[in-house]
C-alpha cells in the first residue's frame, strides 16, 4: 500500500480507549463558531491533569532517563516535578521570584534545572529534592542542558551566553552582539553550540576554547530577530528560524548557508498607519526529521511546512486554523508533532502531508509541550493554568 492508502487507513481506526466517547467527539465537530468555546471546554483527551500552578504555564521537560517525571514552569513565579502517571507532585522547585520561564532535566536525571525570567537559575539534585546550586545572570532567554555531561549553558538579554559545570559553578561566557540571544542549542558532538540574537545574527562556539567558529550575518544572517534553532542527528546541518518569515539550512563544518526556505506571506507587507496592527508572520519553532531527508518549520499563521532537504524544496503545506507554537519530531518515525493556539495537540504524517490525529482538553493556547521517547505520551502545558497527559500510542505504529 502507498503512504497515502496507510494514511486514509489511520484516519479510520479508533483512537478512543473508551468506544463511548466518540460520538460525543463527532457532535462538537459539527458545531457551528459559537460552540467552539464550549468544545474547547467539554473534550478533554487527557489522561492526567496536573493542576497545581496558579497561573499559565510556560515550560515542560520530560527526564530523559526514564521519562517518568516532568517538570513544568509558570507564570505564578514555580516550577514543580511531578509524576507522569498520575500527576502526583515530587517536589516544587521554591525560590523563584518570577515566571519560571526554563525547565530541564540533566541527560542522565540526576539533576533538574529551573530559570526565572529575572535570571535566577536553579538546579536541584532529584533523588533526594535538594537545591545543589545557583546562580543569577541577566534577563534569562533560554537554558540547555549539554547532551553527555553536567553542564549547563544560557543565553541572556544582554547578548552573553554562559556556560557553567554543575554542580562545581565552573563557569563560562561567550560574548554575542550587544542584544539579546535569543536561542541556542548545544550540537551533537557536545563541542559546538549555535546561538541566534536579536539583530539577525547566528554564531557558532566552539565550547571548550569560548571561541567563535563561524557567524553568520549580513546577506547570510536574517533581517529580523531569529526565533529558533535546530540540528539534525549528527550535527552536521543547523536550521535557523526567525521573525522575517525565513527558515535557513546552515552547513555547520563551513558555516556557509545550503539553502533558505521562504514562506510566501499571505499578506504582503503593506505600511501600516498608526496604531495598525500589520498581518504578522514569523517562524516559531522547526527541527529536522530523524529517518528521513525532511525538515519541519512551523509558522505563527499556523502553516506547518515540510521540506525535502534533498531537493530543497516544499514537500507539504499542513494548515492549522491558529498560529503554531511548537512542533517537534517523534524520534524513530516521519511523524511530527504540533501544538497551536488554538489548545490542540495534532500529530502528521509527513510523507503524505496528512493529519493522522488530534487531541484537545486544554481551555487555552498550549504554551509548551514534550514528547517521551517511545512517543507513547505528550506533556502539554497552557495558558489555563494546566499540564496535561495524552497518550498517544496507537497499535499500528
Amino acid at each position: 500500500p502507498s503512504a497515502d492508502d496507510l494514511a486514509d487507513e489511520m484516519e479510520d481506526v479508533d483512537f478512543d480507549d473508551e468506544g463511548a466517547e466518540e460520538p460525543d467527539a463527532e457532535a462538537w465537530e459539527t458545531e457551528d463558531d459559537e460552540g467552539v468555546e464550549d468544545s474547547m471546554e467539554a473534550q478533554d483527551d487527557s489522561e492526567v491533569t496536573f493542576s497545581l500552578h496558579s497561573a499559565s504555564v510556560f515550560c515542560v521537560s520530560l527526564d530523559p532517563k526514564t521519562n517518568t517525571l516532568a517538570v513544568t514552569g509558570g507564570e505564578d513565579d514555580k516550577a514543580f516535578v511531578w509524576r507522569v502517571s498520575d500527576g502526583e507532585l515530587l517536589f516544587e522547585c521554591s525560590g523563584h521570584k518570577d515566571s519560571v520561564t526554563c525547565a530541564g532535566f540533566s541527560h542522565d536525571s540526576v539533576f533538574v534545572a529551573t530559570g526565572d525570567m529575572s535570571g535566577l537559575i536553579k538546579v536541584w539534585r532529584v533523588e533526594a529534592k535538594e537545591e545543589v546550586w545557583s546562580f543569577e545572570v541577566g534577563d534569562l532567554e533560554w537554558m540547555e542542558w549539554h547532551p553527555q555531561a553536567h553542564v549547563l549553558l544560557t543565553g541572556t538579554a544582554d547578548g552573553n551566553s554562559w556556560m557553567w559545570k554543575i554542580p562545581s559553578g565552573d563557569c563560562k561566557t561567550f560574548q554575542g552582539p550587544a542584544c539579546p540571544a535569543t536561542c541556542g542549542r548545544i550540537l551533537p558532538d557536545g563541542k559546538r553550540a549555535v546561538v541566534g540574537y536579536e539583530d539577525g545574527t547566528m554564531r557558532i562556539w566552539d565550547l571548550k576554547q569560548g571561541t567563535s567558529l563561524h557567524v553568520l550575518k549580513g546577506q547570510d544572517g536574517h533581517q529580523d530577530p531569529l526565533t529558533c534553532v535546530a540540528s539534525n542527528q549528527d550535527g552536521s546541518l543547523i536550521m535557523t528560524g526567525s521573525v522575517d518569515c525565513h527558515a535557513k539550512l546552515v552547513n555547520s563544518a563551513t558555516g556557509k548557508v545550503v539553502c533558505v526556505f521562504k514562506m510566501e506571506s499571505v499578506a504582503p507587507k503593506a505600511p501600516t498607519g498608526e496604531g495598525e496592527e500589520a498581518e504578522s508572520n514569523s517562524v516559531e519553532s522547526l527541527g529536522f526529521c530523524n529517518v528521513m531527508p525532511l525538515a519541519a518549520v512551523g509558522y505563527l499563521d499556523g502553516t506547518l511546512a515540510i521540506y525535502d532537504l534533498s531537493t530543497q524544496s516544499l514537500r507539504h503545506k499542513c494548515q492549522h486554523e491558529s498560529g503554531i507554537v511548537q512542533l517537534l519530531w517523534e524520534e524513530s518515525s516521519a511523524v511530527v508533532y504540533t501544538c497551536s493556539l488554538d489548545g490542540a495537540v495534532r500529530l502528521w504524517d509527513a510523507r503524505s502531508g496528512k493529519m493522522i490525529s488530534e487531541y484537545r482538553g486544554h481551555s487555552a493556547e498550549i504554551l509548551d509541550f514534550a514528547v517521551n521517547k517511545d512517543a507513547s505520551i505528550v506533556v502539554t502545558t497552557s495558558g489555563d493554568h494546566q499540564a496535561k497527559v495524552f497518550c498517544v500510542q496507537r497499535p499500528d505504529r
